[in-house]
């Protein structure tokens, strides 16, 4: 660690020399506790805001970003994401206790200076194009994040209602529901769609419109978006944008572009014309920088809204893309967060994109053919991960022809996986080989196996079509916040109701989950619908009981105890 971020002289010194003790510390710190104290301050900034009192904001922003335990839970956020591997400029990682503890106890902003940006570029969806990543060092990467559990209760007292990008407890799904919902109202469902896309959103953001509006310590957000990036052992200066791949980029672009609702719904409002109530039937649902916006004709879309929607853009720096955002009858249909709706007669239906299936299923040959070799168990554990979380993601559509026709595909590649094993034996052989009847299904691709108590057990290969049934989602409602203490009910019914899905009905399951407080007893992290979870048997007092647990944790522990399967 870089000395001059240090603030522990005199007693604190001695500590952060005894790589020991500080590993003691960082294991024994009560992560429960230290999120109820930072809960409880961001609870204040809430009410704060909704009164409009910036100066007790600022205040309390500054008694967060100064507690031990904010500190904490940023590092933790750090060491615990996908880019806990990933160094920045510095080559510096904090992969030990006493690393992450040394760090909790150095995070100040007293002579900070953020360092320069690791300039990667990674492949976009179309492979065209690609998209610039900048990796802050781990140090810039917990302040961000310290300054994020600050900034964020006020990103979500000020949003959008149909904004549902990058927010903590909404998802594609709240947008496409809404979208799914505001075109299907009798009467006044609205004919036509601007999609619209922003060219470039992170990379354009303005410097001057940020520091002028994001309430947050200037001095620190500016040497975020001045410290410049690193390429090809380069130093380039950044005179626009908030990059890639920070922490508190995500709340920084939403804060940039909300607002947005408000001018819409402000100019086009619901009127009585003759005694009659006449709607615009103006509507719009944003996910981070894609947005469509609903009219009742194209010439309002594209005479009045288009270039409202360009000058607030330009006020923050940024341009709509002229390729991208087009005006589309719902008849035509059109694309969004992978999902294509569109009219049929006088129903809706929302199916994945062809895009998106061909992406699938190129992602599933990928691994037919990258393991040519590997067990027919292994191979299933792999493709299973893979189809759970597509069909999780597109089960809440019209998607029956969809599923099916994914599901022949996936046994047209794995046909031919086990005739290159094969390449001698009949197509008999090979069927009564790899697939088996189960459940009156002759031709499911399944293997044994023994589990670690050393009972046989089968495994099978997930169905599209049979094992994500069409399944109706409860949309968000637009004014619940997830910081604010009188929402707290309301969420926590909405994730034990999420919960109870993707652990199909067991309520014995529920149960367990609610006992362990939601979370993993081996690494203390919540337990929710992201993350793929399991069943570990173990011994508790003398008694066999069951715990819930991360997927990723169930491993380590049979690691550990030396059973591997």
């Amino acid at each position: 660690m870089n000395d001059k971020y240090s603030t522990t002289e005199g007693k604190t010194s001695e500590k952060l020399s005894d790589e020991a003790m500080l590993s003691a510390q960082w294991k024994n710190i009560d992560w429960h506790k230290a999120e109820r104290e930072v809960n409880r301050l961001q609870i204040r900034i809430v009410k704060a805001t909704q009164q409009k009192d910036y100066n007790a904001v600022k205040r309390l922003q500054y008694l967060l970003t100064h507690s031990f335990y904010a500190k904490a839970l940023a590092v933790k956020r750090v060491v615990t994401n996908d880019g806990r591997r990933t160094p920045g400029v510095d080559g510096v990682l904090w992969n030990t206790p006493a690393k992450k503890m040394a760090a909790a106890l150095s995070l100040t902003d007293k002579r900070y200076r953020a360092r320069p940006l690791r300039r990667v570029y990674i492949e976009k969806k179309d492979k065209k194009k690609k998209r610039p990543l900048g990796i802050p060092t781990m140090y810039d990467r917990a302040m961000q994040a310290l300054y994020a559990l600050a900034l964020e209760p006020v990103a979500e007292t000020t949003a959008d209602g149909k904004s549902f990008g990058f927010r903590k407890g909404r998802c594609a799904q709240d947008a496409c529901e809404y979208l799914f919902n505001a075109l299907s109202r009798k009467h006044i469902s609205p004919k036509w769609v601007l999609e619209g896309d922003i060219k470039g959103c992170f990379d354009h953001i303005s410097h001057e419109w940020l520091l002028a509006n994001i309430p947050m310590d200037k001095a620190i957000l500016r040497k975020w978006l001045k410290c410049g990036y690193i390429f090809n052992k380069q130093m380039f200066p950044t005179e626009e944008g908030t990059p890639q791949g920070g922490i508190i980029s995500p709340t920084l672009a939403n804060m940039t572009l909300d607002g947005l609702q408000k001018v819409l719904a402000e100019k086009y409002k619901r009127v009585r014309i003759k005694g009659k109530l006449y709607s615009p039937m103006v509507n719009l649902v944003r996910y981070a920088d894609d947005f469509i916006i609903t009219c009742e004709n194209r010439e309002t879309l594209e005479k009045e809204i288009k270039p409202l929607v360009a000058d607030f853009m330009s006020e923050r720096g940024l341009t709509l893309s002229e390729e991208k955002t087009v005006i589309t009858n719902i008849r035509d249909g059109f694309d969004f967060l992978g999902f294509n709706i569109r009219k049929y007669g006088n129903e809706i239906l929302t199916k994945p994109t062809k895009k998106a299936e061909k992406r699938f299923m190129e992602n599933i040959r990928k691994v037919t053919k990258g393991h040519k070799g590997c067990k027919q168990e292994s191979l299933i554990r792999m493709l299973n991960a893979k189809i759970r979380g597509w069909g999780a993601y597109y089960q809440h559509g019209a998607t029956r022809d969809s599923f099916h026709r994914i599901d022949h595909q996936i046994f047209l590649a794995l046909w031919q996986w086990a005739k290159r094993r094969h390449s001698k034996k009949g197509k008999r052989w090979i069927k009564d080989r790899y697939w088996h009847n189960i459940r009156g299904n002759s031709w499911t691709f399944a293997a044994k196996f023994k589990k670690s108590n050393g009972k046989e057990d089968q495994l099978t290969l997930l169905k599209l079509a049979s094992s994500f049934p069409f399944l109706q989602y409860t949309q968000i409602k637009g004014d619940m916040n997830p910081f604010d203490a009188d929402c707290r009910l309301y969420f926590n019914k909405r994730m034990k109701s999420k919960m109870l899905v993707t652990l199909k009905g067991r309520k014995s399951l529920l149960y367990l989950w609610e006992k362990q407080g939601r979370k993993c007893p081996i690494c203390g992290e919540p337990i929710d619908t992201y993350k793929a979870w399991n069943v570990m048997p173990t011994v508790q007092d003398g008694r066999k009981c069951n715990l819930l647990v991360h997927d990723e944790c169930f491993k380590l522990s049979r690691k550990s105890n030396g059973n591997k399967k």
